[in-house]
């Protein structure tokens, strides 16, 4: 890996020394951390350990009473999601991330931290374990999850250089088969911008070796856009999909739409 990389840090979740510091989401007293990482050592054991039918059902029993109860301990709306900003840790920018949420129970998770690289320009480095639940051929990461891991590092890239987008092509080059339950190596970056097209790239990382690296595309989203995205997602879901918060920019935004004297061209 390039000049930069952190090849030591304290445990998973417990930071790294990278140029912010320790995320504040991976660490302390944290409850939904705690759930997720239960449900998490649940799921690989039952995805790759052996168990008893008998042990299997009352586990099974157990879990659809908890969730029962948890569902209506629930009050019917979603919990408030942070908007990512170039400024803090990146670890902290989606706690709840599929891939680098350490409160979400499906994440690996991911760790991820900022360093500075060439030329003085902010960079990802991090470090992830896939277990079990990640397998896809015999011993390896399935493919379209290192995919998906690709599609966040170099989100999360562009995020910290102030270059935020979404994802418009993502070409994944598969060099060797990435270990399974094996520690590896992350970093991604910014690489350049053509109007709204902002270009990034990553690699994976085994004892030294890529195994895996991608190139993308990303297309910035104006904010007008991306309101128009959410509102019409939130129209046609069948829960809560969006906060309060969310929910407070879209009625501003029909406001403004309504406003007499708008350009019917402003996005």
């Amino acid at each position: 890996m390039s000049e930069g990389t952190e090849a030591e840090g304290p445990g998973p979740g417990e930071g790294f020394p990278g140029v912010d510091g320790a995320a504040t989401s991976t660490t302390g007293d944290n409850p939904l951390n705690r759930l997720a990482a239960a449900m998490r050592r649940i799921s690989g054991v039952a995805v790759a350990l052996p168990l008893s039918d008998e042990e299997l059902a009352a586990a099974g029993a157990e879990l659809a009473a908890l969730a029962d109860r948890l569902e209506a301990a629930a009050p019917a709306e979603k919990l408030t999601r942070l908007q990512p900003t170039m400024d803090g840790h990146p670890q902290d920018h989606f706690p709840t991330s599929p891939m680098v949420g350490f409160a979400n129970p499906i994440a690996p998770p991911v760790d991820v931290w900022a360093v500075t690289g060439e030329g003085g320009q902010r960079e990802i480095r991090g470090k992830v374990t896939f277990g079990y639940q990640y397998e896809g051929p015999p011993t390896c990461v399935h493919g379209g999850v290192i995919a998906e891991l690709f599609d966040e590092l170099l989100g999360l890239a562009n995020i910290i250089v102030g270059q935020a987008g979404m994802t418009g092509t993502l070409k994944v080059r598969y060099r060797r088969p990435t270990p399974l339950l094996a520690p590896l190596e992350l970093v991604s970056r910014f690489t350049g911008r053509d109007g709204r097209k902002i270009f990034t790239w990553g690699g994976i990382y085994y004892e030294g070796e890529l195994t895996a690296e991608a190139d993308g595309i990303f297309i910035e989203v104006l904010p007008g856009q991306m309101l128009g995205i959410v509102s019409g997602n939130a129209n046609v879901a069948e829960a809560p999909l969006v906060d309060r918060a969310w929910r407070r920019m879209m009625a501003q935004g029909v406001e403004d739409h309504n406003r007499p004297g708008r350009d019917s061209r402003t996005p």
